[in-house]
């Protein structure tokens, strides 16, 4: 496929879209990377707003180098992290402690310095926990770290040729795992059975770009529509909808790189406000960013409601609290928009270094989470306007985003996982 289509079979979404939440999750639940309903909101709570490193509610070591976000289903904690080499999934209860590690075959280490073998977050739908690894690794865990399957996409389908490390997290529609896998080679998208791992389709989704703009780390969407799955993916400078029943192509939409700008990968992942999907393109941590609302269904081809070349986000995947959109931008901006029209409510910014937020994220009871890579943990009033309110230095890095549940929050750092309470 080398150009944009439209299939419409006389039903191309006319309605606004859903966020599909495949199981209800509990108010005290954070299934998958960006929350219940993959907006980057935490369920309510009085969330802690300043503390003290050494004044947690708990920490506890992780046994290497990870990048990925935790998930949390009725207190327990699960994450992925190597073990002597291997990759692993590895479960905590509410008080911090480790209740198990389950090996999962041999790791294979990051590229990039803020990169490991396991970038990609867990998800789970109360059942099992699914997890993705760099090496190829696919599996399905209980509750209790048993392996209930597993299997290879690296020896199905050969390595990737992504220029950095493999980041995409895999999501779950009411029967399937989707996994979404866009480099220069064969690209393509396909669902594996969640009760047996077996594959039930493949979709190539291949397209012709500028050097790097193939390669993709965003993790797709699972949306609803007339009550039908549909998975939405941003990647390969075209945002394409497919049925989640067998992967075939709904709807697409191209023209997001109008200057044929290169190096461009898709890292932040696409968010829906409505029927209105933001998609971030371009460089914006090196001043040439564009950022897009998309009508998702209409007529194919641009469907561009509205463009911005003056704002955007290159890693940080935005948040919507109240209808609008809330960007963190890679070096500390924080600007709010409509997604209706696009343009700023207001901007304003957390203070500068040299180090970047590479986390996205997190608005927990009207306030704004914000993690930067040197371990600061940033914290600001985001109701109705911008108020800086914390920083708080954990004194270790950080790159996943913070998570937030039940008036606590969570933080995976380079070396241990942290827990803070609020009030």
């Amino acid at each position: 496929m080398t150009r944009s289509r439209c299939f419409n079979r006389g039903v191309c979404i006319a309605l606004a879209l859903q966020t599909a939440a495949v199981l209800a999750a509990d108010s005290a639940d954070w299934p998958r990377w960006r929350g219940a309903n993959d907006d980057g909101v935490a369920p309510p709570g009085k969330y802690p707003v300043k503390w003290a490193a050494e004044k947690v509610l708990w920490k506890t070591p992780l046994p290497g180098k990870g990048c990925s976000t935790p998930v949390v289903w009725k207190e327990r904690i699960y994450l992925t992290a190597p073990i002597e080499g291997k990759d692993a999934m590895l479960a905590f209860d509410a008080a911090g402690k480790l209740l198990w590690m389950t090996s999962l075959g041999v790791e294979q280490a990051g590229k990039h310095r803020n990169g490991s073998g396991c970038n990609a977050s867990p998800v789970t739908d109360g059942r099992s926990v699914f997890a993705y690894f760099k090496s190829g690794t696919l599996a399905a865990l209980d509750f209790d770290g048993k392996v209930r399957w597993q299997t290879n996409l690296v020896d199905a389908f050969g390595r990737d040729t992504l220029f950095w490390d493999h980041g995409t997290s895999p999501v779950l529609t009411e029967k399937s795992v989707i996994m979404v896998r866009m480099h220069h080679g064969e690209s393509w998208l396909a669902a594996f059975d969640k009760s047996t791992g077996a594959m039930e389709w493949k979709e190539a989704r291949n397209f012709e770009t500028p050097l790097e703009n193939d390669n993709s780390y965003a993790t797709p969407l699972v949306l609803r529509r007339d009550n039908k799955e549909c998975v939405l993916v941003w990647g390969g400078e075209h945002l394409t909808l497919h049925d989640a029943a067998n992967g075939k192509l709904f709807w697409s939409a191209e023209g997001f790189n109008p200057v044929g700008g290169k190096n461009w990968p898709a890292v932040a992942s696409s968010v829906v406000a409505g029927d209105i999907a933001m998609v971030a393109h371009g460089r914006s941590d090196r001043g040439n960013g564009l950022y897009y609302g998309v009508k998702v269904g209409g007529a194919g081809g641009t469907n561009h409601v509205w463009s911005r070349n003056d704002t955007g986000t290159f890693v940080p995947t935005p948040a919507v609290w109240r209808g609008n959109v809330f960007l963190l931008r890679d070096r500390g901006e924080v600007e709010c928009l409509d997604p209706v029209t696009g343009k700023t409510i207001w901007s304003d910014g957390f203070p500068k270094t040299s180090a970047n937020f590479y986390g996205s994220p997190l608005i927990a009871d009207g306030k704004l989470y914000a993690v930067r890579e040197d371990g600061v943990v940033f914290v600001a009033g985001v109701d109705g306007k911008f108020e800086l309110l914390a920083e708080n230095r954990m004194g270790e890095r950080i790159v996943a985003s913070p998570v937030g549940v039940g008036g606590r929050l969570f933080l995976r750092g380079e070396n241990n996982l942290y827990c803070i309470a609020g009030e």
